[in-house]
């Protein structure tokens, strides 16, 4: 069975058609990526997946897990198992990255009907996989993402990846604004929490991650629709010559 399906998927954003008719579908244990020009309705796919209110799914369906999920609330969504990594991480002052990470994982567990982890190992786990991702013990004492770099806001998110493990983690532009060094940590980060279960979705503008986190689908959207999908060589075609051939 399919993870995720989206069918006939049109959605509108303050009055104005942004995906006009979508389709996608997501195996367990694949990794796709969506490419496309700007405005083409990469980013509005990710929130609309997430829950995030001000999208108005006009028709069509969001299966996730076997489960229509079109008017279901974000939370609801997390605690299925999906996972959204923003473009832009937002900071939040006066909460701390470890109360934010425990408060996450509590809540999961919570409504999975687990038993909630224990504080000692819930620490040690997050200082491992912190090192694992060359970011400072420290920071996980600071607010969430508060005065850190873009690097290591993208960072923090994949440390949230790794210690939730979603079922399906869509990763919107993770690697917007990283340098070298800190798109190769991320993408270690992302090749380690890949596996025969969890699936990945990244919306990309650049060749250059999928050097890094190599897929098994490449699909490109533009004007609110999939044009062409295709495997790895595809996003080497679009680096050399662009979107207008698929688009005119």
């Amino acid at each position: 069975m399919s993870l995720l399906e989206v069918r006939n998927l049109e959605v509108d954003v303050d009055g104005k058609r942004i995906l006009k008719g979508l389709n996608l579908t997501l195996e367990p244990g694949s990794v796709h990526a969506i490419m496309g020009p700007n405005g083409s309705g990469k980013s509005t796919l990710a929130n609309v997946l997430a829950g995030k209110p001000g999208y108005d799914i006009v028709s069509g369906e969001v299966i996730f897990d076997g489960n229509v999920v079109n008017e279901t609330e974000p939370e609801a969504l997390a605690q299925a198992g999906l996972f959204l990594a923003f473009q832009y991480p937002v900071e939040i002052p006066g909460v701390s990255n470890m109360e934010f990470l425990k408060a996450s994982l509590d809540n999961l567990h919570a409504a999975r009907g687990d038993a909630q982890p224990n504080a000692v190992e819930f620490m040690k786990t997050v200082r491992s996989i912190a090192a694992e991702l060359d970011l400072n013990p420290e920071f996980l004492k600071r607010g969430v993402n508060e005065g850190f770099s873009g690097g290591e806001k993208k960072r923090n998110e994949i440390l949230q990846l790794l210690l939730l493990q979603p079922k399906l983690a869509v990763l919107d532009e993770t690697d917007s604004g990283l340098d070298i060094d800190a798109l190769q940590v991320v993408a270690d980060g992302v090749n380690r929490f890949r596996s025969d279960t969890n699936t990945v979705l990244m919306i990309t503008h650049y060749q250059r991650l999928l050097n890094y986190i190599v897929p098994d689908a490449v699909h490109v959207l533009a004007d609110g629709v999939i044009v062409k999908s295709g495997g790895r060589e595809l996003a080497e075609e679009l680096e050399a010559r662009g979107y207008a051939w698929l688009t005119n």
